[in-house]
Parts: structure tokens; C-alpha cells; sequence
């Protein structure tokens, strides 16, 4: 087990405060938001200091997603602290690699909640499933890098952007008005039978109905890599397009059978199912022209002026991985906190239930184009709406390029999440 504690402001280790209800006097920088008087603070706020979780994985199956959230993470926090904090305090990093495994997570969140207000990650589905009534009873607010709408039933899981759901919606709208699909058409959906890959599915199957499409659902296992005999049944079946919940190495096996099977379909993808090291294989790079993904983070081949300062920063830091356009997630995650931790400054309360009522009140965080706005007011509600249509592209700096920005569709805009209210 690799465990790292990283000290983001340079000021030591994090000290754990188990004190509940103390209060310290507010030192409100322009950056911080508050107004004078006392501050309530508990766990993880000192009078300097304001420390944040990140339970990853930076050495487990996940460990490219994870590192590059992380170091997105790291970036976002250099940035607020070299601006002078928040609410006159610097932001410190409590960062922990379970190697995406839940049975290391479940005793590192223990300690950690312990010391940190909150956590600014928490890598992946089945870690968020292992923690999830402990990060409510905590009252912990917490950014899951993972995205399923059935986890919005909480409001102590502060979710970036768009959820599963939503991007398979998006991308259907999107196919359809490129000419890709149609009305009445049937398409396979190969998903991974679990929390993400049955909210990929709820996606497409809510659209299917409002457009008299089948869509004929094929579950696979998380770690199920050969397709051969998938594909061969989509095929017979005459599917339009495949759609596709899966983990990379399957998004990869279904694209070569596809091409070599003679099944020229387009091929539409949650944001999880594509990893740049799939490009390293030059016949998954030929049967990727048809291949489209849903996310809700910009892409570093974006020429966009928020991309193009964090790749700068990036490369200044001396990072040693390629970098990764999750590097653009886990630095929303921290412009989503930033938010956050202002508005309870400015209520005067930075214990974990003031953090907690100040994100239910934050209604549009500006990311700078990195995602679309983000409301957190509505209970249940995806974050946002918006699409990032991508493409891979050995070619760009993060492995992508973009060929629809911000896409929303109407289907999306009307979508009821199965907790919203």
C-alpha cells in the first residue's frame, strides 16, 4: 500500500483537529469572501490552514485517470494559495493512493476524516459505493470521480458535471443530428453491469423511448477484455450503432472486431470508456474513426485561454506523465471548492454542516470553459448539462481534440434524474 501526504502549501504535516465547535477569528483576504467576526470552524480548518482529502489511485487500474486528477487537483491549489488562500488560509492536500482497491480505502478514509474538512476527490465507483454512508453520516462533503445520478440522492456528494446518464443522452441527441442515427433505428448498449454502467444504461433507454428506438442491452463484466463474440452478435441482430459503458480495454476490443467484422457503425462512449494509452496500438487507433465519447471536461488540444495557462503550469510543475485531460477534471473539482469554501467564509461557518449548507447554495460556478456552469442548488440535479463531444487523436497533446463544444440537448435539458426533485 503506497500511502503519500502531500503538503500542497508547503507548511508541514496535516495536523488533525478533533475539536469540535472551536472558533477562530476570520482573516478575510480579497480571495476569501467572508466578512469580519468570528469563524465557526471543526475539523481540518486551522487559523492558517484549510485541508482537503483526495483518496486516489496512483497505482491500481485506475492510476492514469488518477494521477491526472490528482495532479489537477495540486495545480488548483497552487494557484488559490499563491492568490493568497481562502478566507486568509492556505489550502493543504491530504493525499492518499488506495491503488483502487476498497478494502485499502475504507480504513486511509478513516483516518482522514479525522483531519480533513472535506474530500476535493474520491476516485471511483466502487470506492464512492464502500464509503458512501460513512461520507453521509460525516457529513463529508465529497467529489466522486465517478458519475452516476443514483449517488445524488445525497447531498453531501458533490458531483462535476454531467452524470452518465446525461452524457449517453447527449451524445444519442447529438449522433442523430449529424446524421448518424435515426428515429426507429436499433443500437446495441455494451455495458459494464454495475453502478456506472446501468446508469449509462437508464441514459440511452430513456432516449430510445422518446425516439421509438430498441435498444437490445448486452452486460459484460468489469474486467471482460475480448468482444468477439458481442460484436458478432450486434452484427447479426443489425444494430445502427453500438453505445458503450465499459472500461477502455473493452471500448478497444469492441472497435478492432467491429472494424475487422465489416461492422461499419458508429461507436458512442461514456467519458470512462477511452484512456489515451489505447493510441498506442496502431489497429485501435484505425478502428477508432467512428468512435465518439460524452464528456463534460475541455480537452488540452482546446486553445481555450483556462487550457492553455493550466498546461503551462503543467509542464512548469515538471510533471512526468503525458498530460491527460483529467488533469482539467480534478481542476474543476478544486474551482467547484473554491466556490464552496467562499460562500460558507462568507456565512461565517466553515464547520463540515456550514460547508455543507454553503454548497446548496452555490448556483454558478464559472470554470472558465474547462466545464459547463455548475448549480449545486438543486437537490438530485446533475451539476450540468453540457457536452464535451470528443473524438480520439493520436495527434493531440492529451490524446483527443474536440468536435462539439458545450453541446446540450433538448432531451437533456428536460431529463429527470432519478433523485431530482
Amino acid at each position: 500500500m503506497n500511502k503519500r501526504v502531500q503538503a500542497v502549501a508547503g507548511l508541514g504535516l496535516v495536523t488533525a483537529l478533533a475539536v469540535t465547535g472551536c472558533s477562530n477569528k476570520a482573516d478575510n483576504s480579497s480571495s476569501g469572501g467572508g466578512k469580519s467576526g468570528s469563524l465557526k470552524t471543526d475539523i481540518g480548518v486551522t487559523d492558517k490552514e484549510i485541508t482537503l482529502g483526495v483518496l486516489t489511485d496512483l497505482s491500481g487500474a485506475f492510476k492514469e485517470g488518477g494521477l491526472g486528477q490528482t495532479h489537477g487537483n495540486e495545480l488548483w491549489a497552487a494557484d488559490v494559495n499563491k492568490a493568497g488562500g481562502i478566507c486568509g488560509r492556505q489550502i493543504k492536500l491530504d493525499t492518499q493512493d488506495m491503488g483502487y482497491k476498497a478494502d485499502n480505502a475504507v480504513p486511509m478514509y478513516a483516518t482522514m476524516k479525522t483531519k480533513d474538512l472535506g474530500m476535493l476527490q474520491l476516485l471511483g465507483s466502487p470506492i464512492l459505493a464502500a464509503l458512501k454512508q460513512s461520507v453521509i453520516s460525516d457529513k463529508m462533503v465529497s467529489v466522486p470521480g465517478s458519475w452516476a445520478s443514483t449517488n445524488l440522492d445525497a447531498p453531501e456528494i458533490m458531483m462535476i458535471g454531467q452524470t452518465y446518464d446525461v452524457e449517453m443522452i447527449n451524445l444519442l441527441s447529438w449522433a442523430k443530428s449529424k446524421g448518424m442515427i435515426n428515429d426507429g433505428d436499433k443500437v446495441g448498449h455494451v455495458y459494464i453491469d454495475s453502478e456506472y454502467g446501468q446508469n449509462g444504461l437508464l441514459g440511452s433507454k430513456a432516449y430510445a423511448k422518446e425516439h421509438n428506438m430498441q435498444v437490445i442491452p448486452v452486460p459484460i463484466g468489469g474486467t471482460d477484455t475480448d468482444m468477439t463474440a458481442t460484436v458478432t452478435k450486434l452484427k447479426s441482430d443489425g444494430v445502427k450503432a453500438i453505445l458503450m459503458t465499459t472500461a477502455p480495454a473493452a471500448t478497444a476490443s469492441i472497435a478492432v472486431q467491429a472494424k475487422g467484422q465489416g461492422l461499419d457503425v458508429p461507436l458512442l462512449g461514456n467519458n470512462p470508456t477511452f484512456a489515451p494509452a489505447q493510441l498506442q496500438n496502431d489497429s485501435v487507433v484505425q478502428a477508432f474513426s467512428k468512435f465518439y465519447v460524452s464528456t463534460s471536461i475541455n480537452s488540452f488540444s482546446s486553445q481555450d485561454a483556462q487550457v492553455q495557462k493550466i498546461l503551462k503550469e503543467y509542464k512548469d510543475k515538471g510533471y512526468t506523465e503525458t498530460p491527460y485531460d483529467a488533469v482539467l477534471f480534478g481542476y474543476t473539482y478544486g474551482m467547484a471548492w473554491e466556490q464552496v469554501l467562499k460562500q460558507a467564509c462568507s456565512d461565517g461557518d466553515m464547520t463540515r454542516d456550514g460547508v455543507l449548507k454553503a454548497k446548496e447554495k452555490v448556483d454558478n460556478v464559472d470554470t472558465k470553459d474547462l466545464t459547463g456552469p455548475l448549480d449545486f442548488s438543486k437537490p438530485g440535479a446533475p451539476s450540468s448539462r453540457k457536452a464535451f463531444i470528443t473524438q480520439p487523436d493520436k495527434a493531440g497533446i492529451s490524446g483527443t481534440k474536440i468536435v462539439e463544444k458545450l453541446y446540450e440537448s433538448d432531451e437533456a435539458k428536460k431529463y429527470k434524474a432519478p433523485f431530482e426533485k
